[in-house]
């Protein structure tokens, strides 16, 4: 097992860094609460081909896997940026794209690599002969989204926007307005297969590739913050308590680092991963959750401002803290896999 990036992950990581250092400001972001969605963005990854990765390079992408993906999700988690890349690419485009089906392919793949289309992905509907119903409220990236890959219990289905019986209401979170309350009503869908397994797996795997870029980010900011700041006529990093608050909050974003690439290395060897997926996404809630708030006490007041830089590392943490369960949620699913597999 060896966790090393390959040359794939580094040149993709890089280039997306650097497109989305030169866009994501605080201008393009907008207030606190608004937007969600960076259409010239997400155009601008396609043409660099950064969208690839949702295309099999047998029909002319770049037949990235989810190891690259992660990287990217990494740097979009960094960076903050209003992007559905774990929904329409590491998600629905990598389900898609495993499927095969040509008609899938030039519908929905080739949109989505070109940054023309947007896709989410819900789950707790009905079907009944390929007629769907229900309600999913705060789907990610719904807001936005040309169709959305709906879970069953008799498996996925993909739902035009503007089929008939389909509405999609905008809501606002935590930090953006890029949700939707998503309402089917005896809506026609297309039929995916048993495919929703894979969609939460990827979907727990990314979320949390895209948990480490943020809390990796946030306590880089802050440990240049204590560098630089002065209390009592000394610079906050020369406390000890500081120190140690810093040194916690590197070993949290390790632990969340080490679980994430073994969870998504077995996943993309096609081994058992449930226990590790479960691992890495209670790493992502638990230690998130408490770099954030390190982040936040050591800046001090600013750290409560909304209008800071840092505000958007604390929302996009507690955000993907509780997206797809929280710590406690991770516990029990490992205590269950346990009991299940006492040989583990």
């Amino acid at each position: 097992m060896d966790f090393s990036p390959t040359e794939a992950q580094q040149d993709l990581a890089a280039l997306t860094r650097r497109l989305l250092a030169d866009h994501v400001t605080p201008e393009t972001l907008g207030p606190h609460g608004s937007g969600g969605f960076d259409a010239p963005l997400w155009t601008r990854l396609a043409q660099s081909g950064v969208l690839d990765a949702a295309l099999p390079a047998a029909v002319g992408g770049g037949g990235f896997g989810l190891l690259e993906q992660c990287s990217v999700l990494i740097e979009v988690g960094r960076a903050v940026a209003p992007l559905p890349y774990l929904s329409s690419v590491v998600q629905a485009g990598s389900v898609l794209a495993e499927l095969g089906r040509p008609e899938l392919v030039e519908r929905w793949l080739l949109p989505v690599s070109r940054g023309s289309a947007v896709l989410a992905v819900a789950g707790g509907f009905t079907e009944t002969g390929g007629r769907l119903s229900g309600t999913q409220t705060a789907v990610p990236f719904a807001a936005f989204a040309d169709a959305v890959l709906a879970e069953t219990p008799g498996g996925v289905f993909l739902v035009e926007r503007d089929a008939p019986g389909v509405s999609i209401a905008a809501q606002q979170t935590i930090d953006h307005a890029d949700a939707g309350l998503v309402r089917l009503d005896d809506a026609p869908g297309t039929p995916l297969g048993d495919v929703g397994r894979a969609l939460r797996q990827r979907g727990a795997v990314g979320l949390c590739a895209q948990q480490l870029g943020v809390v990796e980010r946030a306590l880089e900011l802050t440990a240049a913050h204590t560098r630089e700041r002065e209390q009592f006529g000394h610079v906050l990093g020369g406390f000890q308590a500081v120190r140690q608050r810093l040194a916690d909050a590197y070993l949290d974003v390790e632990a969340v680092r080490l679980t994430l690439w073994q969870a998504a290395w077995r996943l993309s060897e096609g081994l058992p991963a449930d226990a590790e997926i479960a691992t890495a996404k209670y790493w992502a809630a638990e230690a998130g959750h408490r770099v954030a708030h390190t982040a936040v006490h050591l800046h001090g007041g600013v750290g409560i401002d909304v209008s800071h830089p840092l505000h958007r590392y604390f929302a996009a943490a507690k955000r993907l803290e509780f997206t797809g369960g929280g710590a406690t949620a991770q516990l029990l699913t490992l205590g269950g896999l346990l009991t299940a597999s006492p040989d583990r």
